[in-house]
């Protein structure tokens, strides 16, 4: 049996939320995957992070409630996924980077085409988002109280106790902060691995 967590599990540090999230299982209408990989992005504070500048049409999401989903399209074909950490009126996020399938997994090969075996469907933010159907619509989203079937949940299965970090990937600026953390030995984490 899992619970839904709730707004106060999200409403802190992105840093201290990221490795927490580690074995959480998000829900959505077409399926279901363990998280296994986060990256942490702190707001204003933090120069890799879409909220740097402050608020924007586009990020005035990652400023609201916590619990909330910040969705992006990046690259001009990618979705990506961010739960919102911190208070109302603070920015902060942390993008789901990977995932271990759990249910749903053929309607995931027929969204992902180009995955040949399991580890491959989720293994990188767009790959998560394709596999379990989230796209623009998800933004905003509020995990902790929608009626849509979409929620990241505890099943009891603890995040690591030591769980691997290291630099943030694809960026630009703030590539030297370790806030990205992974449960070490899982295929499913994206590359370059932990």
């Amino acid at each position: 049996m899992s619970r839904r967590l709730g707004r106060r599990f999200f409403a802190r540090s992105p840093i201290e939320l990221a490795p927490d999230l580690l074995n959480k299982v998000i829900v959505t209408p077409v399926g279901s995957a363990r998280l296994v990989e986060v990256e942490a992005y702190c707001g204003t504070d933090d120069p890799g992070s879409h909220a740097y500048r402050g608020p924007t049409p586009r990020t005035e999401v990652m400023f609201g409630r916590a619990g909330h989903l910040y969705v992006y399209f990046t690259y001009g074909m990618h979705w990506c996924a961010n739960v919102v950490a911190e208070h109302q009126g603070t920015a902060g996020a942390v993008l789901l980077r990977a995932a271990t399938p759990l249910t749903g997994i053929d309607g995931m090969y027929e969204r992902r085409v180009k995955a040949n075996r399991p580890h491959d469907l989720c293994s990188g933010p767009a790959k998560l988002c394709q596999a379990l159907g989230i796209d623009g619509e998800y933004n905003g989203l509020d995990l902790a109280a929608s009626a849509f079937g979409v929620s990241i949940r505890d099943d009891g299965t603890p995040p690591p106790s030591r769980p691997a970090q290291g630099a943030r990937v694809g960026l630009s600026r703030g590539v030297d902060l370790p806030w990205r953390w992974a449960v070490p030995g899982v295929k499913d984490v994206s590359r370059p691995r932990l």
